[in-house]
């Protein structure tokens, strides 16, 4: 191994991540974007596009358990290379749907490939990544997902003017086909096996992670513990608020501004990506934040304060942004409440590695199930409720609520505590 080198190895393998969540929600966004043109060519309505979103969501959802116990017993190196092959395949097998049936299906096994995308990286960052640097990383992770889902809304707008929606799915599947063959190439599962990496950082990596990383045991993982922990339940319905506020944005939110606002599809684009960007901008902050608090010695502290602050920007600005009248001030407040929301998703994953130490894919897979069922229910709420009332100020209102309930949730969580898992 080398002794020095000028750019630890540990950052390169937190580049890859980055980039994997810039696809993951890049690829997620497709469809809101495209929901026009796919809604025309296949003659469905609002309330079966909602079903069509909706479905992804219930595939990731019921598949974060699974996967992220696949991520902790065969490893993030040969985990994230598949999921991320399969969802790929099935971007690009969105083009070439022909009815409403056909796009359920492969809509829904889209979401079940990108279940592992998250429970993978949180299991890489446990091997990885030293404690005092978790919080930043996390932040830096789902800050990729928000910056390539802004980068997605005007891009895809512009890709579909040129190809068409159906080959535009083709042609980002094959970008994270791409990363997939990268990602198997250059990463290990275990960083004293990377070639590349010095035995300095390899020292300092161990004696900064938990100590049993070092000496690995073998551990089953005994599920009906992890359901009946109270930690587990906190943080799976914290979680469920959070992803109900920001999936609003993946799905309802370009194509709400476009009509409420009388926008073309670029100017809808345009404005829909502002809070994205302040979603990462939320995501780099509570990184920092939660490091910074940690490093004061206050461990528990740093998991709660960023998110009860995340969850109390979230409930203000989801309801002012409702009442707008026109598209700028609007986005404004959506652009807080979804930076709000970013605040919850460091120290919400920081938290999941803290309690479930080598089962951390699993705990991480768990609450992110509960969250994408949020997820999953947001895009039914938002064409049922507007349909059933004529108004979107009950979503915005169901929201809020949502996010003031999630910080009642976190008073009770106990990062500190470790979870006892084994068999």
């Amino acid at each position: 191994m080398k002794d020095k080198v000028l750019f630890p190895e540990r950052y390169k393998m937190v580049f890859g991540t980055f980039v994997l969540a810039m696809i993951v929600l890049f690829d997620r966004i497709l469809l809101s974007v495209a929901k026009d043109p796919v809604a025309e060519s296949l003659q469905l309505s609002d309330k079966q596009m909602g079903w069509a979103m909706s479905i992804f969501a219930l595939g990731y959802a019921l598949f974060q358990t699974p996967a992220g116990l696949l991520a902790d017993k065969f490893g993030p190196r040969k985990i994230l290379t598949a999921v991320v092959s399969l969802w790929s395949l099935f971007t690009a097998l969105t083009g070439a749907t022909w009815n409403y049936i056909s796009l359920l299906i492969v809509r829904f096994v889209f979401g079940v490939g990108e279940a592992g995308a998250f429970p993978g990286m949180a299991r890489a960052i446990y091997r990885w990544i030293p404690l005092q640097e978790r919080g930043i990383v996390n932040g830096i992770n789902f800050s990729g997902g928000r910056i390539g889902a802004a980068i997605a809304l005007p891009a895809v707008a512009w890709l579909m003017d040129l190809f068409g929606w159906r080959l535009t799915f083709v042609i980002l599947g094959l970008v994270g086909m791409l990363w997939g063959v990268v990602w198997y190439w250059w990463f290990r599962d275990d960083p004293r096996d990377h070639s590349g990496i010095s035995a300095k950082e390899t020292d300092f990596i161990i004696e900064h992670t938990e100590k049993e990383v070092a000496n690995t045991v073998k551990a089953q993982i005994h599920l009906g513990k992890l359901f009946r922990s109270k930690t587990m339940w906190l943080l799976m319905g914290q979680y469920f608020s959070s992803n109900f506020t920001f999936f609003f944005c993946l799905t309802w939110l370009f194509p709400h501004i476009k009509a409420k606002y009388n926008l073309d599809a670029l100017e809808a684009g345009f404005f829909t990506a502002a809070p994205l960007i302040s979603g990462a901008l939320g995501n780099w902050f509570s990184g920092f934040l939660v490091d910074y608090i940690y490093k004061k010695n206050k461990m528990t502290l740093s998991r709660k304060l960023p998110a009860i602050i995340g969850f109390l920007l979230a409930s203000v600005g989801i309801v002012a942004g409702a009442y707008m009248e026109t598209v700028t001030p609007a986005i404004v407040f959506i652009s807080i409440a979804v930076f709000g929301a970013d605040m919850t998703l460091s120290p919400s994953w920081s938290a999941c590695v803290d309690v479930g130490r080598q089962f951390s894919g699993a705990v991480s897979g768990t609450m992110n199930m509960a969250g994408n069922i949020g997820s999953f229910l947001t895009a039914l709420a938002f064409p049922y409720l507007l349909d059933m009332t004529g108004s979107e100020i009950p979503f915005f209102y169901l929201a809020a609520f949502l996010n003031l309930i999630a910080i009642v949730l976190w008073l009770g969580v106990k990062p500190q505590l470790p979870l006892d898992l084994t068999l």
